[in-house]
């Protein structure tokens, strides 16, 4: 019989998830006005880099906005389509990477065009503040990770589609453990580094900046592939893909 491997839940995941038990439940309701990062720190009795990341989290799945200089509030919903997909308690397997990549491949290329199309410079703002938090982040995986996933909401954000941004919603959580994996993988290979990862974001950025739509779309698969072919290298090597 195969068992699959379980991970302890990270500080911020227990908090998304007692927010987001909070939201299901009716406590939370649209419109509500969370509390501000310090006192939620304070309620949870955990550090406030943990309540930052339960919200960007919370953010990814549509459940809450967070508004420069006003605050976190409580989205509107339709409960039945919530899903929590914050935990990476489950690691996946080889098939399920394969998979996510497929999709990923199918769906942010296109997006990746859209957004060359229809962004604005609040969208670039966001893409440029994503990269600058990824140049900071060389040798510290998790904030690499958690800007490497901000950068692609900030794109999906550009190609101002809800559909798109929803199904981006379902999948934020097993991008965020590709994401993990990958860097983890690029951090130690001889061939690549996570300058290259950077670099491979900024030309994505700069032809969605030029408006390019073919070249942006060119570049997000040229991007996705390597990953694709970092991982392949990388389960060939261990005994994850058994």
């Amino acid at each position: 019989m195969k068992y699959k491997k379980i991970k302890p839940k990270k500080i911020y995941e227990e908090v998304a998830e007692a927010i987001y038990e909070m939201i299901r439940s009716g406590q939370l309701k649209p419109g509500d006005k969370l509390d501000s990062v310090q006192q939620l720190a304070e309620n949870f009795q955990v550090g406030r880099s943990a309540i930052r990341e339960a919200l960007t989290s919370l953010r990814a799945m549509g459940l809450v906005d967070m508004k420069q200089g006003e605050g976190t509030y409580i989205k509107e919903f339709v409960s039945e389509q919530i899903t929590f997909p914050l935990s990476t308690a489950i690691l996946m397997n080889k098939e399920d990477i394969a998979q996510l990549l497929e999709v990923r491949k199918i769906i942010e290329s296109g997006t990746a065009a859209a957004a060359a199309k229809k962004r604005t410079n609040q969208h670039l703002a966001m893409m440029e503040s994503a990269l600058e938090e990824m140049k900071k982040a060389h040798g510290d995986e998790e904030l690499g990770e958690k800007a490497d996933l901000q950068f692609h909401f900030a794109l999906a954000e550009a190609a101002q589609n809800q559909l798109l941004m929803s199904l981006m919603n379902h999948v934020s959580g097993l991008m965020s453990e590709t994401m993990r994996e990958t860097r983890k993988v690029w951090l130690f290979s001889k061939q690549t580094t996570v300058e290259r990862l950077y670099d491979e974001h900024k030309a994505i950025y700069q032809a969605i900046m030029e408006q390019d739509e073919e070249k942006a779309r060119y570049f997000m698969l040229v991007h996705l592939e390597n990953v694709e072919a970092v991982l392949k290298k990388y389960f060939q090597h261990t005994n994850l893909s058994k």
